[in-house]
């Protein structure tokens, strides 16, 4: 989904593996899903986010890869940059990316539950 021109892609199989990458430097963003062996999306974001209170250098941005609508509450408060809830499409993974690495934060829309308000008619 995200390869292409200008785009380098580092693949690891377990958290420990993730933060040994970042902490080597060079890494933009980090795609986590929640759950990963003994060290999922979560852990590897507050232990990110712990390292870069003490460590110089730039933060670096997590995108979350979330199960369902309920655990956005536990991708902000590991304190990622931004969720994607499954199923996942490649238009929604590509838009996610580049919004992070553009700076900003990216909320997930989809499966955004409907509000209603009393008395509307339409």
């Amino acid at each position: 989904m995200l390869e292409g021109p200008g785009v380098t892609i580092e693949e690891a199989s377990s958290g420990p593996e993730v933060l040994r990458i970042v902490r080597e430097g060079g890494i933009d963003l980090v795609v986590a899903d929640l759950q990963i062996g003994a060290m999922g999306g979560m852990a590897i974001c507050m232990e990110l986010r712990h390292d870069e209170s003490y460590l110089p250098g730039d933060p670096t941005s997590v995108l979350m890869l979330l199960d369902r609508r309920a655990d956005v509450f536990l991708a902000r408060r590991a304190g990622a940059d931004g969720f994607l809830v499954k199923p996942l499409d490649p238009l929604r993974v590509r838009v996610a990316v580049r919004t992070l690495l553009s700076g900003e934060e990216y909320d997930d829309e989809f499966l955004r539950p409907a509000t209603v308000r009393a008395g509307a008619t339409e």
